[in-house]
Order: structure tokens, then C-alpha cells, then sequence
């Protein structure tokens, strides 16, 4: 990576998503040498766009300072940035809708870093589409939480009653996986990497649905997206350090494209940081981890769409209501 091309992108972008638009070259160069940018995420899909600049924050070559935080759920994120503890998190899309709740508005989402990791796992060769899981069960982690919206969304979509499938939820989704392991002619919907995992584990098993090109379908191209992770700022701490914000977003920008195409590199990384077991399921699962930037309009369409689904099958999967046009940083 070029820390020089690294600049050039900051600057930009900072001039494109600037707040109060009062920032010189020298004092937005000063912000991004002399702050700390405290940045929290979750062990999983989600920081895997992450890795290339956690490892060069460790190397000393990094164009901004960054402290990293990973936990192992995004329930011990929300009281961090509530707190002002984190500058930055990234969380799943419903979990930051909850946060802009929590702190009456004063987050903001600045870019989509993770689309769908949900795919349905099966030896069942019968399955073509989503009318083929009439009459099966299912099984999958989480009632009321994200998976199984977004489950019942694609079955209400394709004409099917959630009475028309027998729906088991699991506590984890390693307890899914071993299922299928056992059972292959068993249904379920894991995310990644559990799915390579399962795969991995018996030769029986292949992805039957990918909930992402099925989300797709019903959406069409000008519609939302199948959102898994976004990452969100502390607006206050935007207001004070804009020229440290960007220049992470134009880092972050160049991280995540690094995950997509240098997988074996970040799969060691991946297993460094503890995030997949082994480096061989790591390499099969980043490229259908779909790790991504997405911000400005894009991200406010892809994001808000998606939210509105879940809004409609529970309010309180996006904290009561859904948030206003602010929660979307987009210029």
C-alpha cells in the first residue's frame, strides 16, 4: 500500500464528506498525525475488512493512529460508544439503527462494510429455490434476531407461510453445523464461516440458497441490499476530528478491497486474530464473506431498504422506530 496514495484519497474524501467544511491540508494532515482513532468490532465477518489495517496500525505503517477493540458480541459494543469509550464500531446494520436510539441520534452510519453471510446448507439436491423449502425444517440460530427475519422474509416473498416450515432454533450456529454434519439431508441457515466449516466436515453437504442473490431477486437491482455489518461514528467525535474520521474511511476503503484480493494473506490474519480456526476454511470463506465499502448514496439506499424490512416484521429489531435521514451520513 502507498501511504502517499493513502493521503491523496483522505484529502479527498474529506472534501466530499467534510461536516463543517472548515479544515485546511495542513490542519486536516495535523488531526490524522496527532489523533487516536478508537475503533471497536466484532470477532467475525465483519472485521475482516479490518485486518490489512490492523496489521499495518501493529507495523507502524498506517497513515492514521488507530486502537483496536474486538469482542465476541456486539452487546458489549453499544455501552462503549454510548459511553464514549469508542470513537468508530462496526456492528450489525439493525444493532446500529438500535444504537442511534439509544443515544438520541447522535451516531451516524458512515459506510457498509459487510453484505449477506446467510446461505442455506443442505445435501438435499431437491432444494432449487425458496418454494422448495415448503414443508421442510429448518434449522437456524436466533429466534427474533437477524437470521430469522430475514428467513421469514424471503418465505413470506415467495408465497410461503411461516406454518408452512417447521423452523428449529439453535442457541449457536456450531450447533447447527454439527447437525448437518451428522445429517446431511438436514436444512440449515449458517453464516459464514460456519458454512465452509460444514461443508468442509462432510463431503454430503453444499450450499443450496444464498440469501443475499435471493434478497436480490425480490429487491431488484434499484432496491435494498441483504446488509450484515456497517460501521458507525460517534458524531461528536466526527465534529472535532474530521480529517482522522475520513482519513479512516479512505483506509478502511483500501483494507477491505486488500481482504477481497489477497485472500491467503488475510486469511493468516484471520487466524492471527482468531477469527477463523484455520487458514485453509479461512480461504475458502473470505470471498463469500462479501466484504465490502459501500457509503454515500449507495450505502443510505442499500441500508435504509433493508431496515424498513425488518422494521415491518418487528419494530424493535431496529429500536422502536425507524431512524431519520441523519443516521445515513451522506454529502
Amino acid at each position: 500500500m502507498f501511504k502517499g496514495l493513502k493521503k491523496i484519497m483522505a484529502l479527498l474524501t474529506l472534501s466530499a464528506l467534510c461536516l463543517c467544511g472548515c479544515q485546511n491540508d495542513a490542519e486536516i494532515q495535523k488531526d490524522v498525525e496527532e489523533t487516536t482513532v478508537r475503533i471497536g468490532s466484532m470477532k467475525g465477518p465483519t472485521t475482516l475488512g479490518l485486518l490489512s489495517l490492523m496489521d499495518e496500525q501493529e507495523k507502524g505503517t498506517a497513515e492514521g493512529n488507530y486502537e483496536f477493540t474486538m469482542v465476541t458480541a456486539a452487546d458489549e459494543l453499544l455501552p462503549m460508544v454510548i459511553k464514549g469509550e469508542l470513537d468508530i464500531a462496526l456492528v450489525p446494520a439493525n444493532v446500529a439503527a438500535v444504537l442511534y436510539q439509544k443515544t438520541e441520534g447522535q451516531i451516524a452510519v458512515i459506510d457498509i462494510n459487510t453484505l449477506g453471510v446467510l446461505y442455506m446448507v443442505s445435501g438435499d439436491s431437491s432444494i432449487a429455490n425458496v418454494k422448495d423449502l415448503k414443508g421442510k425444517t429448518i434449522y437456524l440460530t436466533g429466534k427474533g434476531t437477524t437470521p430469522d427475519f430475514v428467513l421469514q422474509y424471503l418465505l413470506s416473498a415467495n408465497g410461503i407461510a411461516v406454518s408452512d416450515v417447521t423452523l428449529e432454533y439453535k442457541s449457536e450456529a456450531t450447533e447447527v453445523a454439527v447437525l448437518l454434519a451428522e445429517n446431511p439431508d438436514a436444512i440449515g441457515l449458517l453464516p459464514q464461516p460456519f458454512v465452509t466449516v460444514a461443508c468442509a466436515q462432510n463431503e454430503a453437504l453444499s450450499v443450496v440458497l444464498d440469501t443475499t442473490a435471493e434478497w436480490k431477486k425480490i429487491q431488484g437491482e434499484d432496491g435494498s441490499s441483504l446488509v450484515t455489518g456497517v460501521t458507525v461514528v460517534r458524531k461528536a467525535f466526527w465534529e472535532e476530528h474530521e480529517g482522522a474520521v475520513a482519513n479512516f474511511m479512505a483506509e478502511h476503503k483500501e483494507s477491505a478491497e486488500y481482504a477481497n484480493t489477497n485472500v491467503e494473506q488475510v486469511a493468516a490474519l484471520a487466524v492471527e486474530a482468531g477469527i477463523i480456526a484455520k487458514e485453509p476454511i479461512a480461504v475458502k470463506a473470505i470471498p463469500n464473506c462479501n466484504i465490502v465499502y459501500i457509503d454515500g448514496e449507495e450505502m443510505k439506499q442499500a441500508l435504509s431498504g433493508y431496515l424498513e424490512v425488518l422494521y415491518e416484521q418487528s419494530p424493535q429489531s431496529v429500536g422502536g422506530v425507524l431512524p431519520n435521514d441523519d443516521f445515513y451520513y451522506v454529502k
